[in-house]
């Protein structure tokens, strides 16, 4: 088993604008060892999102290889893509993607319904589980719209959660929160980490976000201007998790 659940490999995106083309990331290399929790910080526009869809497989690169878990995902079928976002991958977005008609348990049932490989009862009890975890337990039968920005945030951490993903992707998840209530919810996000070993990949643009992070990946311009590493001569990635 490779000791980097993803990698990037000469990594480049392009996106088409009218006749012309617009290089979001230029050639990026970056490998994420299991068991970190690492931010992607940079700027509005340097390439943050465009390299989470990426690794989150909602995007394909327009050259080079993102590996994941040791699969070059550029070879897998559309099938085979679909089964490797539901069961190795979580996503948490910063509008959070609730649905609203649904209850908080529902939302969160919702990964493990489409997975199909539980009965009702197990799901019952992973959703519950997972709920009192984010500190959520007495609102099951609660819509979204009864909750606040931290609450449904939670919502949606317990939704990406539940599966037991093997990698966590959060996009500003702490942008549309207040500060008290955003150092809340990476606080969560921290203690999953460390007490259940899952790897954490978020980006922001927060100071004070990234102090939380055990590695900091700054992106500048679509260029990874500093991977967050130790430049002492023959320091290799490490996926202890540091407090």
């Amino acid at each position: 088993m490779s000791a980097h659940i993803v990698e990037l490999r000469g990594v480049v995106k392009d996106y088409p604008l009218g006749k012309l083309s617009v290089r979001a990331l230029h050639g990026v290399d970056l490998a994420l060892g299991r068991g970190e929790f690492a931010s992607i910080a940079g700027p509005s526009g340097s390439g943050k999102t465009t390299l989470l869809n990426l690794i989150g497989c909602v995007d394909v690169p327009s050259q080079g290889q993102v590996v994941m878990d040791g699969r070059a995902t550029g070879e897998l079928s559309d099938r085979e893509l679909t089964e490797l976002r539901l069961f190795n991958l979580g996503f948490i977005f910063q509008s959070f993607n609730l649905v609203p008609v649904l209850t908080v348990s529902q939302n969160v049932e919702l990964p493990l319904l489409l997975q199909g490989k539980r009965t009702g009862a197990e799901r019952h009890q992973l959703v519950a589980g997972m709920l009192e975890r984010v500190g959520l337990g007495g609102y099951l039968k609660h819509r979204p719209t009864e909750l606040s920005g931290g609450q449904r945030q939670r919502v949606a951490i317990a939704r990406a959660l539940v599966t037991r993903p093997k990698l966590v992707l959060a996009d500003e998840p702490t942008a549309n929160l207040d500060s008290v209530t955003g150092n809340s919810i990476l606080q969560v996000m921290k203690e999953l980490n460390t007490q259940d070993g899952t790897t954490f990949l978020f980006s922001t643009h927060d100071a004070d976000v990234m102090k939380l992070a055990s590695r900091v990946i700054r992106v500048h311009d679509g260029r990874i201007v500093d991977d967050g590493r130790p430049r002492s001569t023959g320091a290799q990635p490490s996926s202890a998790v540091h407090a």
